[in-house]
């Protein structure tokens, strides 16, 4: 064996807190600048119109012709059957998901000065009618929740790719020295796809998204986030001698990027014990403020959103709920009714509390699922429109975006009469992920990782800016 491999007795003690050594140790854990980190804050490739991105994550997908998405003409055509002519425009495997047309049930009214029309399942939304950019011509690829997922977040719907947190973590680093850049709230369980939704992939592990559970049982969101019975002094020494070790096994091995991000998460774990339990505690807002969001799942996410983005978090993505609860085949009137009424006060919450602070200018907040639905009724054997649920649907569904850069109080691209294709003005998901890199201040083809001899890049050999919604 080399002998580099070992240390002395001395060198060991010093590590453990019997010398000049450990105050070193502990001086470089308690000042995090002076270790060479790869999140440090980086510039981007020009001057950035958004800092951080809130993505609110409706999984299962949102219908977008009752809620920001206003089809009278389908009012005609209610109950009669879809044409021949229209469902042979569509993709194969959607064809024999379509048949009878079925109007939204839901009134749409114009708001702002804008004169934007939104759903009345959105009532408190459509104060801000004048902060939205509303995309109706959004495209993807595979109506199905995975794999819609995946493109959503990482660009591709089957093959292993990083999502667009760590992209944005790994080309602007982070403002927060003590809590994760890229923040993944979760109530109640895990959406559909799992973890793959915020990985790194490929990028080093640092990039990776922290999943949190926001309604953890117990009120536990981060697991061992403390340790009881150990003096924090006693466990700055025990990871300082940790450091130690690990640094050294390090030098024996080096490019292992596996173990320096490792060594970056005890490290972070150990800033967050204080900074976590301080930026999670919502009771220590204003009554005022926690009665805007609501004491719910929902609301208490996007309150925790707005309190880790003030504290430089880069990436924030708050998921509505576990599994995919926008999926409405069946029941979708009173189901809809129900998520937009749980989702309504906290979204329209959390834009006027961004824009009061002075940070939606450079807060881009997203909106929106991994497709939309159809609008022909899916029955499922029922004669009660109660129960009529909408099938999925990826060749014009409904983004909004507000802030960082964006026109506000308007929309972009159209959907045809039946809106089951796009009209005008098609915005694919690569485009919308070359467009929200941009306002991040990058060139989505010039953002790229060198890996297995190539350089990959989020947005892959796609994508184009979508120069007319950028204020």
């Amino acid at each position: 064996m080399n002998s580099s491999s070992f240390f002395s007795r001395r060198e060991a003690l010093q590590k453990m807190g019997f010398g000049f050594g450990a105050i070193a140790a502990s001086d470089l854990l308690a000042n995090p600048s002076a270790l060479e980190s790869p999140l440090a804050p980086r510039q981007p490739h020009f001057p950035a119109k958004a800092k951080r991105v809130i993505h609110l994550f409706m999984n299962g997908g949102p219908s977008q012709m009752d809620s920001f998405d206003p089809k009278p003409s389908l009012q005609k055509l209610d109950g009669k059957e879809l044409p021949d002519s229209v469902k042979n425009t569509l993709q194969r495997t959607q064809r024999n998901r379509v048949g009878t047309v079925w109007a939204s049930p839901f009134q749409f009214s114009r708001h702002g000065e804008s004169g934007l029309e939104i759903s009345e399942l959105y009532p408190n939304v459509a104060k801000h009618a004048d902060k939205l950019c509303v995309i109706r011509s959004m495209q993807s690829e595979i109506a199905n929740h995975s794999p819609g997922l995946l493109m959503m977040n990482c660009g591709h719907p089957v093959l292993p790719r990083p999502s667009i947190g760590s992209w944005a973590l790994y080309g602007l680093g982070t403002e927060s020295e003590d809590l994760p850049g890229y923040v993944v709230l979760m109530p109640g369980g895990m959406p559909t796809a799992q973890s793959r939704n915020w990985t790194s992939s490929f990028l080093p592990g640092v990039f990776q998204g922290t999943h949190i559970e926001t309604n953890a049982k117990g009120g536990e969101m981060i697991p061992h986030l403390t340790r009881e019975g150990v003096r924090t002094g006693t466990q700055r020494n025990q990871l300082g001698l940790t450091r130690f070790l690990n640094q050294r096994h390090k030098n024996l091995r080096p490019g292992d990027e596996r173990l320096d991000s490792r060594i970056h998460s005890m490290e972070l774990a150990f800033r967050m014990q204080s900074a976590a339990t301080d930026a999670f505690d919502i009771t220590n807002e204003p009554e005022k403020i926690r009665e805007a969001y609501g004491n719910t799942p929902v609301g208490r996410n996007l309150l925790m959103a707005r309190r880790l983005a003030e504290r430089g978090v880069r990436y924030i993505q708050c998921y509505h709920g576990a599994g995919q609860p926008w999926d409405n085949h069946g029941s979708l009137i009173p189901r809809i009714k129900s998520l937009s009424r749980d989702s309504d006060q906290p979204i329209a919450a959390l834009l006027e509390d961004l824009d009061e602070r002075g940070m939606l200018e450079d807060t881009l907040v997203v909106w929106g699922g991994e497709m939309g639905r159809t609008s022909t009724i899916q029955k499922t054997g029922q004669k009660d429109p109660e129960k009529w649920g909408r099938d999925h649907h990826v060749d014009g569904f409904t983004v909004w975006m507000a802030g960082g850069g964006v026109k506000g109080g308007m929309t972009y691209g159209e959907t045809d009469d039946f809106a089951l294709s796009v009209a005008s003005n098609p915005v694919h998901v690569h485009d919308l992920h070359a467009t929200m890199l941009h306002l991040l201040g990058f060139d989505h083809e010039k953002l790229t990782y060198r890996y297995s001899g190539r350089d990959f890049r989020l947005t892959d050999v796609h994508g184009s800016v979508v120069k007319e919604i950028l204020a």
